[in-house]
């Protein structure tokens, strides 16, 4: 039988009147049926979890919360294959990646909000009024109430975590809602965190849409706080107006359309193997993904024909095949757009080094959304492959002749996520990172990251940033408190 996805709402599992079929990326075959959830669920989920808020959970202590967090992860270690194939069965990604990127940093995700939030220090000090005496300040954070999580459907369990684990750690209640691309592994998550015993109504995972369904039910309940959101751009702008109504915030990691910069003394091999991977890791399915390479002249050459050797070798296939690096698109609909792009910079005077087309496998991946991928020259920076994102396995490289030129060439975008520089010149990468206009700048790496620090974009790229400090900053509330101190000696 087909499975069936349900929402989770007040500790119950509930289905709807609507549904719809998630279909597996990696052959086409219906995979699953998806509730949809209506306004009135919705509605529900919201006020099961103010009223949780507002009782039982709002009187659990730090320590409690910080437990309960830790011991989601401990399932989370327990239940990984299952985690790991819900991933991959939505996605399409490869069984390794599914389990060490998507499913080991969520566990740990959990864990180090829960140490972050048990250590999370605030400020107080003393001070002399103008009217003399003595007075003494502090800080306190509170929760938010019920917040909104809306995660995409490229890297579905752990950009849902970044959200879930500081939301719940700081103490607010949450309403979940996954993609509709993705729906299983944020099924699990409920489950796991069901099991790991969460009062009734603290965390709620509606399924649904944008428009029209779910995504815009939530959006538009005045008892939502706050929104938690990774994804594109136009939906983030959506999510930002409806979030005006009622002065509620936001924090949004957006679009992408992120340049890599090598300059001719750097490592090569570091260069085309760290290339590989900004380009083509989750099919070029993240935010961060390098689509724009900007190369020195004098190495331009060689760096295009060793990319292009390298990325024409990389095997793709299903998830569970031994040795696949590249595995399909999330969806046919999403091959068809990306396809579209491909095909507009052919039209646009692109020179394929290796890609373009559709892979043929004789047999039942034929019926999936695989893609080649793609490593082009020769288009013009206005061309649409260069200016916007595709969000797919692509890389255009560009020959470039001076740091100030490079430098105009990255920032030119509307766009300001990530950028990765190449260098054995440490005095030029730090200079030049300085100039990058984006929120996150590699030197000789790329996705080198510790969870505690902070990302984010700017630009187009989005609003505000998330992880350690700056997530649990964002899920709570500052509230200042001020006394005066009786000088008075007592009688």
């Amino acid at each position: 039988m087909m499975k069936e996805i349900l929402n989770y709402i007040n500790g119950k599992w509930v289905k709807s009147n609507q549904s719809f079929i998630k279909k597996s990326p990696v052959n086409g075959a219906e995979i699953a049926r998806v509730y949809e959830a209506d306004k009135a669920m919705v509605d529900l989920a919201v006020q099961k979890a103010k009223e949780a808020f507002e009782g039982e959970w709002g009187s659990v202590s730090l320590a409690e919360r910080c437990r309960l967090l830790r011991k989601v992860a401990d399932i989370m270690e327990r239940r990984s294959e299952e985690l790991m194939l819900a991933e991959s069965n939505d996605v399409g990604v490869p069984y390794a990646a599914a389990k060490m990127l998507n499913v080991g940093r969520s566990a740990f995700a959990f864990r180090m909000y829960a140490d972050e939030a048990a250590n999370l220090f605030e400020q107080s000090y003393h001070f002399s009024p103008p009217n003399g005496g003595q007075a003494i300040h502090y800080t306190l954070r509170q929760p938010k109430g019920v917040v909104g999580a809306i995660s995409p459907w490229n890297v579905p369990l752990l950009l849902l975590v970044f959200k879930v684990a500081p939301a719940l750690a700081m103490g607010n209640c949450v309403i979940a809602k996954p993609s509709e691309v993705t729906p299983q592994s944020a099924t699990l998550l409920a489950e796991i965190i069901e099991e790991a015993g969460f009062p009734a109504g603290v965390f709620n995972l509606v399924h649904g849409f944008g428009a029209n369904s779910a995504g815009a039910f939530l959006t538009e309940n005045q008892d939502v706080s706050a929104f938690g959101f990774t994804g594109d751009t136009h939906t983030g702008e959506i999510i930002m107006q409806s979030a005006a109504k009622g002065v509620r915030d936001v924090c949004l990691e957006l679009g992408g359309k992120n340049a890599g910069i090598v300059f001719s003394d750097a490592n090569l091999d570091d260069a085309i193997a760290g290339t590989l991977r900004s380009a083509f890791t989750n099919c070029g399915q993240i935010c961060y993904s390098t689509e724009r390479m900007y190369v020195e002249r004098s190495i331009f050459d060689e760096f295009v024909s060793r990319l292009g050797a390298a990325v024409g070798q990389m095997k793709i296939g299903a998830p569970d095949e031994e040795g696949v690096q590249m595995g399909p698109l999330v969806s046919h609909q999403h091959r068809d757009k990306v396809k579209s792009m491909i095909d507009k910079a052919a039209q646009d005077g692109a020179i394929f080094v290796t890609g373009g087309g559709i892979p043929q496998f004789g047999d039942e991946r034929d019926q999936g959304a695989f893609i080649q991928p793609v490593v082009a020259i020769g288009l013009a920076e206005d061309a649409d492959f260069v200016r916007k994102e595709v969000f797919g396995p692509v890389c255009h490289v560009t020959p470039f002749d001076s740091e100030e030129e490079v430098i105009k060439l990255s920032n030119n975008s509307r766009y300001g996520l990530a950028s990765s520089i190449w260098t054995q010149n440490f005095s030029r990468a730090h200079r030049v990172a300085a100039k990058i206009r984006a929120g996150n700048v590699w030197i000789n790496d790329w996705q080198l990251r510790e969870l505690r620090t902070p990302m984010g974009g700017v630009g187009a790229s989005g609003i505000g940033a998330q992880g350690g400090r700056v997530s649990l900053e964002f899920f709570s509330d500052l509230i200042n408190v001020t006394a005066r101190i009786d000088s008075s000696a007592s009688k």
